[in-house]
C-alpha cells in the first residue's frame, strides 16, 4: 500500500542515471538478523551478479532492494530517495523484479500474465495501447515464448515457466531490473540464451542489472560488477578479473579450485577439485 507521504521519482532521467544503493542496512526475519550494517552501490548501467552460498543473504538483500523487505535499520536509496518514500506505481516504472518464486493465478494464459507487467504503465480505465501490444510482443519475442502465448501457464514445464516470468518482467519496461535466479530450471542452451539476453539489455540498451545467480561461471562471464557474500557480509567486490581468485573461492564457498581463463571469453573459469581429484 502506498503512503500517504510518497514521493514523485525524478522525470527525464536516461538510463545510466538511474541509482540504487543500500545505507548501513540491517535485514531480518521475524528475529532472525540476515545481514546488519551492510552498504552497496550498484553500479550504474552495468550488470552486477551477487553470489554467495546458499543463506549469506544473497536474496534477502535483493528482497530490500527491490521493496519486498523492509530494512530494520538503516536505508534503500533508489535515485537518492528511500525507496519506502516513494509511490509504488513511480518506483515499478523504474524497477523491476523477477522473483526466485512466483506463483501464477490459476487458469492464466501467458499473454494475460506478461501483459500484468504493463500495469505500471498505464491509467485507470486506459484502454490497451499499441505500445504495451508491441512490449508484450516483443518481451514474449525475446524469450522464445510466442508459440505458448494461448496456453494456460500451469500447463507448462518448468523451465517454460520461468521464461514468461522473465518475459513479464521485460514486459515492464524498467531502466532498473532485479533477477532473483534467473536461470532456474531452464537447460543450459536456454540458460546461455537468457543470460546472452541480459547482457543485451544492458550493453545495448543501457539497462542496469542486478542478479542472483548460482553458477560462478556464468557469474564471472557475464558480470561487469560481482558481488560476493558470506554470512550476510559483502567479502569482495569489483570486476571479475580483479576479483576472483582461488583463495576467494574457498574462503566464500570452502571449495578448493583452479582458475583459468576462459578460452571463449577470457574471464575467469572456476575448475572445482571436489574430493575425489588427485
Amino acid at each position: 500500500m502506498t503512503a500517504p507521504s510518497a514521493k514523485p521519482l525524478a522525470t527525464g532521467l536516461s538510463l545510466t542515471e538511474i541509482s540504487l544503493a543500500t545505507e548501513s542496512i540491517t535485514l531480518c526475519y521475524d528475529q532472525n538478523v540476515i545481514t546488519q550494517d551492510l552498504s552497496v552501490h550498484i553500479p550504474e548501467g552495468k550488470f552486477s551478479v551477487i553470489v554467495g552460498p546458499n543463506g549469506c543473504g544473497k536474496s534477502t538483500l535483493l528482497r530490500a532492494m527491490s521493496r519486498l523487505l523492509e530494512p530494520k535499520s538503516g536505508q534503500v536509496l533508489l535515485n537518492g530517495q528511500d525507496i519506502h518514500s516513494l509511490a509504488t506505481r513511480d518506483v515499478a516504472k523504474i524497477l523491476g523484479l523477477l522473483p526466485q518464486s512466483a506463483i501464477a493465478p490459476d487458469g492464466i494464459k501467458v499473454v494475460d500474465l506478461i501483459a500484468r507487467g504493463r500495469f505500471p504503465h498505464q491509467k485507470w480505465f486506459q484502454p490497451w495501447r499499441e505500445e504495451d501490444q508491441n512490449a508484450v510482443d516483443a518481451a514474449m519475442k525475446a524469450t522464445s515464448i510466442t508459440e505458448f502465448a494461448q496456453h494456460n501457464v500451469d500447463q507448462l514445464s518448468g523451465g517454460q515457466r520461468q521464461r514468461v516470468w522473465v518475459a513479464m518482467a521485460l514486459a515492464q519496461e524498467t531502466p532498473l531490473l532485479l533477477l532473483d535466479e534467473p536461470t532456474t530450471y531452464l537447460d543450459i542452451a536456454h540458460q546461455i540464451e537468457l543470460m546472452d539476453l541480459f547482457q543485451d539489455l544492458n550493453r545495448l540498451q543501457g539497462h542496469t542489472l542486478v542478479a542472483v545467480l548460482h553458477d560462478l561461471n556464468h557469474a564471472c562471464r557475464y558480470a561487469d560488477n560481482l558481488i560476493a557474500m558470506k554470512a550476510g557480509q559483502i567479502i569482495a567486490t569489483g570486476a571479475p578479473k580483479d576479483i576472483v581468485t582461488e583463495t576467494l573461492i574457498e574462503e566464500v564457498f570452502g571449495l578448493p579450485c583452479i582458475i583459468l581463463d576462459d578460452p571463449i571469453s577470457g574471464t575467469p573459469l572456476i575448475i572445482p577439485k571436489g574430493r575425489h581429484v588427485p
